[in-house]
């Protein structure tokens, strides 16, 4: 069956082909053809960790079903995990105010960040609340941070960043803060990274994390999916949220014309307010 298939269609074809079925149907993410390159250059490391010469070898790995694990590492290895420390600045700015608000309710306000990737992000919401507790003497938010890549989750856990990505972003003074040199690399302390929950979490086939959020920031990953996969995702964010929650998507990404269980902040330039019941039915 394997060789018929290969026969059937030139083999660059077939491996853009499946490989863009695999990741699709375990993320929901969809892999644009302008985008084909991304298989070879993300997938190079795995083919010369085995010894392959040619995506197609790949696939027939893949396609042979000996190695249980070769699904996985295709998948960890094509997931966009593009980030950066205080990524889009004017953000964090208004996320600051607009977490201001949700305290007034009087209790400790919770954070999700959805897609983490390697855990700038969170970690850039735990150095902004740490300096803030320290100045200010207010609590610091509950921070889940959450991505379907094993491999970036693991690097999120150590807060391990090469001197290119902790330059990405990250002020010298938070660096040095908040950061111990080791090498070449520079390790977050652990005062910082203890401040974050990280969790394993697939956005299209998981349920949220337990509990509701007063804020859920899902930037740069809905953009990857289709239209129905998208709607999904959208009502499992509003279940996560609390009454009057807030969601905070990429500059790239809407909800208008897409649900009606989120409508444009009203306070907050481009964030989203959590409006009616939450569930797949009503988002569709």
């Amino acid at each position: 069956m394997t060789a018929s298939f290969s026969q059937a269609m030139p083999g660059s074809t077939v491996a853009m082909t499946v490989l863009s079925a695999l990741l699709e149907a375990r993320t929901g993410q969809q892999l644009a053809s302008y985008r084909s390159w991304r298989l070879d250059t993300a997938l190079k490391p795995l083919l010369r960790e085995r010894g392959l010469e040619t995506l197609d070898q790949l696939v027939l790995q893949l396609l042979d079903g000996q190695d249980r694990t070769v699904a996985d590492r295709i998948v960890d290895a094509l997931v966009n995990c593009e980030t950066s420390f205080y990524r889009d600045q004017p953000v964090f700015e208004m996320l600051t105010e607009a977490v201001a608000v949700h305290e007034e309710k009087g209790r400790r306000v919770r954070i999700w960040s959805a897609g983490c990737a390697t855990g700038q992000e969170p970690l850039s919401l735990a150095m902004h609340y740490a300096e803030r507790q320290a100045e200010k003497r207010m609590a610091i938010p509950e921070i889940v941070a959450t991505d379907v890549s094993d491999s970036a989750l693991g690097r999120a856990r150590s807060g391990r960043y090469t001197q290119f990505e902790i330059q990405r972003g990250l002020p010298i003074r938070r660096m040095m803060r908040w950061f111990d040199g080791d090498g070449g690399d520079w390790v977050a302390k652990a005062e910082l990274t203890r401040l974050i929950q990280f969790r394993r979490m697939n956005l299209v086939t998981d349920r949220p994390p337990p509990g509701k959020f007063d804020v859920v920031l899902c930037r740069n990953v809905l953009i990857y999916l289709s239209g129905p996969t998208k709607l999904a995702v959208f009502a499992m964010l509003a279940e996560a949220l609390g009454p009057g929650g807030t969601l905070v998507l990429g500059a790239g990404e809407t909800v208008i014309g897409q649900t009606g269980l989120f409508e444009p902040s009203r306070r907050f330039r481009g964030f989203y307010d959590r409006v009616g019941p939450a569930s797949v039915r009503d988002a569709a």
